[in-house]
């Protein structure tokens, strides 16, 4: 039960306590083999931090060998747990611990469920594994829709999966001392993609279907013209209603899925589509 902890010596003590809580939270539990208390909460606390050795570095005191070292913090009585940063006691447990009250005191200092998904959408955006990072930072935002900075990350994979009018507003709820240099460039890259969504070649393309409406052809290099700016939610209109009207259409079923391909994990736009797909085949 003692893995994932460091036992606390004369020699290790300076090292740890004063060195190592400069660079990180530790958690030094005293316990005694006599104590059943204090073995108990040794033992839920290594449970508890099992996955967190780099947040918060759990180190035990033995204190039936180590009495000096329990006495250097005037312990009073067991069981009882310190948490160091710099070398000072910054918060504690005493006495005997639930689970919940366990969870509750390490809550403070571990990172958030939302922080660790951002932390991962990010290396995700960095890789250019957009359509990964999408569910990622959707769950971060549901978990938290107030941070500017999960915002900034879903706006950022809105503008680069076309969901443009998802990432105008989210944009616009960030409030003006959010407004940094990320959010700046993040303006300019809507701007962007809102222009290239009305480029002129869809524009012109457009304008000969007003004159052709039921021109396939047409049709389908729209909605090709719509899919590579992102504009797929218009895409698959065009297809869906191509293959709906003719099963034997065999071009625009494979564009469509295609489309369909190109969406993220999770997005609702392929997943509707799936549907309608499905109920149109069976």
């Amino acid at each position: 039960m003692m893995t994932n902890s460091l036992a606390i010596t004369l020699e290790n003590f300076q090292q740890v306590i004063i060195e190592e809580s400069k660079n990180q939270l530790v958690l030094v539990d005293f316990w005694a083999q006599q104590i059943p208390e204090s073995v108990e909460l040794r033992d839920k606390l290594t449970a508890a931090l099992a996955n967190h050795g780099d947040t918060i570095l759990f180190a035990t005191v033995d204190c039936e060998t180590q009495g000096q070292i329990a006495q250097q913090f005037g312990i009073q009585g067991l069981p009882t747990a310190v948490l160091v940063k710099d070398g000072q006691p910054l918060d504690g447990l005493t006495g005997p611990q639930t689970d919940e009250s366990i969870n509750e005191f390490l809550a403070k200092y571990l990172p958030k469920q939302q922080d660790l998904l951002l932390v991962q959408a990010k290396d995700l955006l960095a890789e250019g594994n957009v359509a990964e990072a999408f569910p990622i930072i959707s769950q971060a935002y549901q978990l938290d829709n107030e941070r500017a900075d999960i915002k900034l990350v879903l706006a950022n994979v809105y503008i680069q999966t076309g969901k443009i009018t998802e990432a105008e507003s989210l944009l616009k709820s960030i409030k003006m001392i959010d407004q940094d240099s990320d959010y700046q460039s993040l303006m300019a890259k809507l701007e962007l993609a809102m222009q290239a969504a009305d480029s002129p070649e869809i524009q012109a393309l457009e304008q000969q279907l007003l004159n052709e409406p039921d021109n396939v052809e047409l049709q389908q290099k729209l909605a090709a013209q719509y899919s590579q700016v992102n504009r797929n939610e218009d895409a698959l209109t065009i297809l869906f209603r191509l293959v709906q009207k003719n099963g034997a259409d065999i071009a625009s079923k494979d564009l469509l899925l295609d489309v369909l391909k190109s969406l993220p994990d999770g997005d609702a736009l392929a997943s509707k589509y799936r549907r309608k797909l499905y109920t149109l085949m069976y």
